[in-house]
């Protein structure tokens, strides 16, 4: 559709694409796109854009107050759902033209914090993409929903003996998963946010991107239990009835103090993931 390098005049892209020609995240309505521009020639404050190596991180939207999953901001992250493609378009000194560089799509994102217009500290983020052309090229045999060719920001050893480990970004989706269980562990109601681990039910290294990004496969545990589930020492039916091992004693059972625990809520979107978590646990008793 575009010409890697070619450069393109923005007001004709709008004619022909549609979409907002102001804003730096452009959804096409009538169109499976999202055109997205970036500026290399203004300081970068408000809004930070840059390549850390395979990976563009695009700021949000939004110049003061807390960003928002609003607008162009919703059209993105929506994107590994949607399937829309994502191109990136960079400002030139030609006037009204910009350089076309890469279809890219997104992996995750991350928050942080800067000054807004205003001059008030605000929470930001930004879209973590990667370029469809360098995948297709160095791994053309792979499928792209797979989860097997980067594993972004994959958690380490160190960082998994944390006590705050989110598995994805260690921002947004946190984020995330603490708005879903109310900032309290999913089974106690703990609300020591800063102990609390955003896990996966279905492990990161198993999942594809979208499963990744899904919060209908996160939930919130305190340290004890989220490693009791880490190791499929429990789990839990759909009902919510936590499920014990029999790798674990009686003694055990009581000093945890586990027996008779469920889930606070049970939501639809965890029911595929928690069967997954449930296999394994099984297999795990032989």
């Amino acid at each position: 559709m575009f010409e890697k390098n070619k450069l393109y005049k923005r007001s004709e892209l709008h004619d022909d694409y549609g979409g907002n020609r102001q804003r730096g995240i452009s959804n096409c309505p009538k169109f499976d796109l999202i055109l997205i521009f970036t500026n290399p020639f203004k300081d970068q404050d408000i809004y930070i854009d840059e390549w850390k190596g395979e990976y563009f991180h695009y700021s949000g939207e939004g110049r003061s107050g807390d960003m928002t999953f609003t607008g162009g901001n919703f059209s993105i992250s929506c994107q590994p759902k949607s399937g829309k493609q994502i191109h990136l378009f960079e400002k030139t000194k030609t006037s009204g033209y910009w350089k076309y560089i890469d279809q890219l799509r997104l992996v995750d994102i991350e928050n942080y914090r800067n000054l807004g217009d205003n001059g008030v500290e605000r929470q930001a983020f930004q879209f973590v993409l990667l370029s469809v052309t360098n995948e297709e090229e160095n791994h053309p045999d792979d499928n792209q929903t797979s989860g097997k060719r980067y594993d972004f920001n994959k958690p380490n050893t160190t960082e998994r003996q944390g006590l705050v480990t989110s598995r994805v970004g260690q921002g947004y989706y946190r984020q995330e998963i603490l708005k879903r269980w109310e900032n309290q562990c999913a089974v106690s109601g703990l609300s020591i946010t800063k102990v609390l681990i955003a896990s996966h039910i279905l492990p990161w290294k198993e999942s594809n991107d979208n499963e990744r990004l899904d919060v209908g496969n996160g939930i919130l545990l305190s340290p004890n239990l989220d490693a009791l589930f880490d190791k499929h020492l429990i789990s839990f039916e759909n009902n919510g009835e936590m499920i014990i091992s029999n790798k674990l004693s009686d003694e055990q059972i009581n000093i945890l103090g586990i027996n008779g625990l469920s889930l606070r809520n049970i939501y639809d979107d965890m029911f595929i993931y928690l069967e997954q978590h449930r296999n394994v646990f099984y297999e795990k008793q032989s």
